[in-house]
């Protein structure tokens, strides 16, 4: 089974567009890191909790090792765990941060973000193309970051025109 490391912006999304219980069912092993998981509100954390999300206790010779990848200062330690977990575990980075999904790129680690979990649900069978069209436009109303993207809202336009 593959396994994503997610970081809290995408995890965000989902609450904010209710999805998590269908980003739940997509046939990955989810993990995250403790400094994301104390990024999001307790009863976000109790239901990651219930679902069996990963979540990875880092250890003080962590934080030496997250240190010497060189990561760029303008992350944040959750960030930088998100990174040092994928390259632990050899896994996917799931983020929409653009220096996360960067620094993964630089280090050849898999990553996508929100519009990538899309497909998925709907390649996985687990939300119809219409519920996912639905979905994404409370997404764009919910983070300003899709309206003020030309890629980003290009990549949904394109989305949009194929799934109906």
């Amino acid at each position: 089974m593959k396994i994503a490391v997610t970081d809290a912006c995408i995890f965000i999304d989902l609450f904010d567009i209710d999805l998590i219980k269908e980003f739940i069912q997509l046939p990955f092993e989810i993990h995250t890191t403790e400094q994301v998981f104390i990024e999001l509100e307790p009863g976000q954390q109790k239901q990651l909790k219930t679902a069996g999300i990963h979540v990875y206790n880092s250890q003080a010779e962590d934080y030496l090792k997250i240190e010497d990848i060189g990561l760029p200062r303008s992350l944040s330690i959750a960030d930088k765990s998100v990174l040092y977990l994928a390259l632990k575990l050899d896994a996917t980075v799931l983020s929409s941060d653009k220096v996360v999904r960067n620094s993964a790129k630089i280090r050849s680690i898999d990553y996508h973000g929100m519009l990538w979990i899309f497909d998925q649900l709907i390649e996985n069978s687990i939300l119809s193309k219409v519920d996912a069209l639905s979905k994404m436009e409370v997404l764009i109303e919910v983070n300003s970051m899709f309206k003020g993207n030309k890629k980003l809202m290009k990549e949904i336009d394109y989305r949009k025109k194929n799934w109906l």
